[in-house]
């Protein structure tokens, strides 16, 4: 047996791992320890998990799941062993296109998000629960756990609390979205995989859908990324279709701007990073003047 770490995971551990008697590789992924993961990140793998028969959509461009164990009798975490897709990681491939030709990637990019994201789910929340009944209740929760985690690492939580506040106050606003449908979590060029020998970037493969939920197609981490640049990414666009421009979206687009921040400022910590936690508050503090 031969196991080689594989980079990009900013969550789960992840290996490589060839079998005597297989003829292909398999890859291992391995949940940290429980008592290291803060409460808005808990069991995400397991989630994953509960989120394949809804992403059926796309299950030709997925890794197959080969096996799973939440039972931590054989190690102590959760683990997952999947098919190994061939590829080569978007962001290291992409760049060996002109930018011109990069138009394609993003194109094949929101025509995935929009099959992800034309599916209805049957309540709010994570896909592997608890279902909420309105999609108010998930954001605001979100806020309030990703403070406490905060707050137990020993960061400022302030601001998050704030934008709690002002979500709660806006209820009506966000509950004015009414159809669960299917979010990717995190879906951006990292985790996308490009065939290797295509003389024009081809997606062979996507990864990593753990942080799943059914909620408002807008509050999604790819919608966010797709509109951070004026560049090749406006490609996106052309397959995905238009997004809501209304004084009441705009609004919850900014609310979904304080929750990704706060999240980010939570994995920014995680992964060592005290610059980059610093700067969230400044990013924060001008989202939550847009709101008031």
């Amino acid at each position: 047996m031969r196991a080689v770490e594989l980079g990009f995971g900013a969550y789960n551990s992840v290996y490589r791992i060839e079998l005597a008697g297989w003829d292909e590789a398999v890859v291992l992924r391995v949940a940290p320890a429980d008592g290291a993961q803060f409460g808005s990140e808990r069991w995400l793998m397991r989630n994953e998990y509960a989120s394949v028969p809804w992403l059926a959509g796309i299950a030709t461009l997925m890794p197959r799941v080969l096996a799973v164990d939440w039972s931590h009798e054989v190690v102590d975490r959760d683990w997952m062993i999947q098919s190994c897709l061939p590829g080569v990681p978007a962001p290291k491939q992409l760049g060996r296109y002109p930018r011109a030709g990069r138009t394609t990637f993003f194109r094949q990019l929101g025509a995935i998000a929009r099959t992800v994201h034309d599916v209805r789910g049957p309540y709010f929340g994570r896909v592997d629960g608890p279902p909420h009944t309105s999609w108010s209740e998930v954001v605001i929760g979100s806020f309030t756990q990703i403070a406490d985690d905060l707050q137990r690492a020993g960061l400022d939580a302030a601001d998050v609390r704030r934008a709690a506040a002002l979500a709660e106050r806006g209820r009506a606003t966000l509950d004015e979205v009414q159809e669960p449908r299917l979010l990717t979590g995190d879906l951006w060029t990292v985790n996308c995989l490009l065939d290797a020998d295509a003389p024009e970037p081809l997606i062979s493969g996507v990864l990593d859908f753990d942080r799943t939920e059914f909620g408002d197609p807008a509050a999604d981490w790819t919608i966010r990324m797709a509109q951070a640049k004026d560049d090749e990414r406006k490609a996106f666009w052309e397959s995905y279709g238009d997004l809501d421009h209304s004084p009441a979206a705009t609004w919850r687009a900014a609310i979904y701007e304080a929750r990704h921040l706060a999240a980010l400022r939570l994995e920014r910590h995680r992964l060592a990073r005290p610059t980059a936690v610093r700067e969230s508050y400044t990013a924060m503090a001008k989202v939550l003047a847009e709101l008031t």
